[in-house]
């Protein structure tokens, strides 16, 4: 599966981005995938997960403002993001859940600012 993300930019705080994560391969609907991003100087981390049925999983500090969601007919995955914070800014990238190593793309980075 090869993984492509879209839809990042610059917004100011409070403001909205919706990512999209494009996969190839005929296997995307029946992997949990997951949105992950890494912040500068930080650790790469898990944003949001969702299972093959639909179950959603978020990292705390997200929790209420992002929405993941998936289309499996388009083999694509989605993550709305709400009430944006300049901690938030950071390269946002998608990955099968738990992460596979390989199958990180280039990501799209996300910028909020105050």
């Amino acid at each position: 599966v090869q993984l492509v993300e879209s839809g990042g930019g610059l917004v100011q705080a409070g403001g909205s981005l919706r990512l999209s994560c494009a996969a190839s391969g005929r296997t995307f609907s029946i992997n949990a995938m997951g949105w992950y991003r890494q912040a500068p100087g930080k650790q790469r981390e898990l944003a949001a997960a969702i299972s093959s049925g639909g179950a959603t999983h978020y990292a705390d500090s997200v929790k209420g403002r992002f929405t993941i969601s998936r289309d499996n007919a388009k083999n694509t995955m989605y993550l709305q993001m709400n009430s944006l914070k300049p901690e938030d800014t950071a390269v946002y990238y998608c990955n099968h859940y738990p992460r596979r190593p390989g199958y990180w793309g280039q990501g799209t980075q996300v910028t909020v600012s105050s």
